[in-house]
């Protein structure tokens, strides 16, 4: 009896549950019926085979086949693509775009690069789109397309590079560009005798390109500058070459600026270090700093070699005279010959000495 009063409740549970259901159902397709739809036309681009170094671009038609604003809220590309531009409203029955640029610079061989397209279509809130294409390079670098570089500034660094083209047409190099001044290229074409062996196709030209990097006017920081080497292939006549690294300064200076903040008048020996140390690994113990000048009334600057080799510590005290605001500069002298000073700013405040404080003394 128990069973068959439970199988009745459940059917009675069911029959009341079924029509709401239904008619959620029935909401939601109504929801969508309004609502847009994205579709992407072609959603995969194919450039076939592509020299090496050529810049691919491509606008992917976006239809929007639904009812009401289609609204791209984002694109996001894969590593190697970038999206130029995109239509961020795409109104009922009409048709926006997506840009898409890719740079085959650093690339070889098939490559496939997607943009993901985030949108406001509940059906379908993120799509894809795809380049594809089969890189080859016609010209080549031999033993890579790149140099590196990890030096100190004024210091001068060469290396080298073999260019060459798989064409069966006279190879030549026509001209060369460096990116910087303080970046030198030498090309020279190659004696037959000298060519590289199992290097491209016997007998073609090779050329050999020396780069010079550095001297007084080299840049601190990273290195990310392409040379441009233009030759006469016909399926890649622009070739680059990417320079990356670093250029170092000579020395540090640590902290880069002092504060003394406020300063009791009891206070008399108030001090801060300043600590100037040498980057080269090699011979730190050539770099000497010769003396150091504090520009602020009632504050003194002394220099002292560290336990280090190229390391000295400038000690700056307040004297027993200084008053009211600390607002000047400590000139810092070496041998260095790239940067032979440096300025290290100064701030502080010497407080007013209280009556019960001069009494107390």
């Amino acid at each position: 009896m128990s069973k068959r009063i439970f199988a009745l409740t459940i059917a009675l549970a069911l029959s009341i549950v079924a029509p709401f259901a239904v008619a959620a159902e029935t909401a939601a397709a109504k929801d969508n019926s309004k609502a847009p739809k994205l579709l992407v036309v072609t959603p995969i681009k194919d450039f076939g085979t592509v020299p090496k170094g050529e810049k691919l671009d491509w606008a992917f038609e976006i239809r929007n086949t639904g009812a009401s604003d289609l609204e791209i809220i984002a694109a996001r590309p894969s590593c190697g693509c970038t999206v130029a531009d995109f239509d961020k409203v795409i109104k009922a029955g009409q048709t926006g775009k997506v840009s898409a640029h890719v740079d085959t610079t650093n690339f070889a061989g098939p490559i496939a690069k997607t943009i993901t397209i985030e949108s406001n279509d509940p059906a379908t809130p993120n799509a894809q789109v795809t380049i594809t294409a089969v890189v080859k390079p016609f010209v080549e670098a031999y033993p890579a397309g790149f140099v590196r570089f990890n030096m100190l500034q004024g210091d001068i660094d060469k290396q080298s590079v073999t260019l060459y083209s798989e064409e069966t047409d006279p190879f030549e190099i026509v001209k060369v560009e460096s990116p910087q001044d303080w970046i030198h290229v030498d090309a020279k074409k190659l004696d037959a005798k000298d060519n590289l062996p199992n290097v491209g196709r016997a007998g073609a030209n090779q050329y050999k390109l020396d780069i010079t990097v550095g001297g007084p006017d080299s840049r601190v920081g990273p290195l990310a500058e392409k040379v441009h080497v233009i030759t006469t292939s016909k399926h890649q006549p622009d070739y680059y070459i990417s320079v990356s690294g670093v250029v170092r300064p000579t020395f540090r200076v640590e902290p880069s600026g002092v504060n003394f903040g406020e300063v009791a008048p009891t206070d008399a020996a108030a001090t801060r270090s300043v600590i100037v140390r040498s980057n080269d690994l090699k011979t730190p113990e050539n770099f000497v700093v010769t003396k150091a000048e504090s520009g602020v009334p009632g504050v003194t600057a002394e220099v002292k070699p560290t336990a280090n080799k190229g390391e000295y510590e400038v000690t700056l005290q307040v004297g027993k005279d200084a008053k009211g605001p600390l607002d000047g500069n400590v000139t810092i002298y070496t041998n260095d010959k790239t940067k032979p000073m440096v300025v290290v700013p100064l701030k502080g405040t010497v407080k007013t000495a209280t009556a019960s404080a001069s009494n107390s003394k």
